[in-house]
């Protein structure tokens, strides 16, 4: 397990994971989001929620409304996260593409997380491409948190072998 954890120092414009809070934040950000899948742009709003906790990288909460009908369908499976509450999955269709289970959201989440509702977070590894303002973003390692990693934002970032003890 990798404990030895530097925080990398952030530059002009940047934010360091280190600094968001646990339990998370949520705050919106009216950042152009566009999410690509199965060829189409699925997704284009300036109306998201970034989720911030220490040591990941931001998780968009896009509103279902910006996704075309047909999008999102129920998926199996479940989860708890102890701040947000239980989520539920769905799966993402796009042109003639599906990714099962690769976006969830949260029904009814717990008090301080109400800015959530009605809100779909999408792994950026299952979609063809995600951006922030223009900027393509890399899927934060592992598959398990969903965070969007941007040139505005360092680390290390949770998610890599080693780090499930930070």
């Amino acid at each position: 397990m990798r404990n030895d954890v530097t925080p990398l120092t952030p530059g002009p414009g940047q934010e360091s994971v280190w600094d968001y809070t646990r339990p998370p934040r949520v705050e919106a950000t009216t950042d152009r989001i566009r999410i690509r899948f199965g060829g189409e742009t699925i997704v284009d709003t300036t109306d998201a929620v970034r989720v911030l906790e220490t040591s990941h990288p931001p998780v968009y909460y896009l509103p279902r409304s910006a996704f075309p009908a047909g999008s999102l369908e129920k998926a199996p499976g479940a989860s708890f996260c102890e701040f947000k509450g239980a989520a539920k999955y769905v799966t993402v269709r796009g042109g003639s593409a599906r990714a099962e289970s690769a976006g969830w959201y949260y029904p009814t989440p717990s008090p301080g997380y109400e800015l959530l509702v009605d809100r779909v977070a999408v792994y950026p590894s299952a979609m063809d491409s995600c951006e922030v303002a223009g900027e393509t973003v890399t899927a934060q390692a592992g598959d398990f948190y969903g965070g969007w990693i941007t040139s505005r934002v360092v680390g290390p970032f949770k998610g890599e072998p080693g780090t499930m003890g930070w």
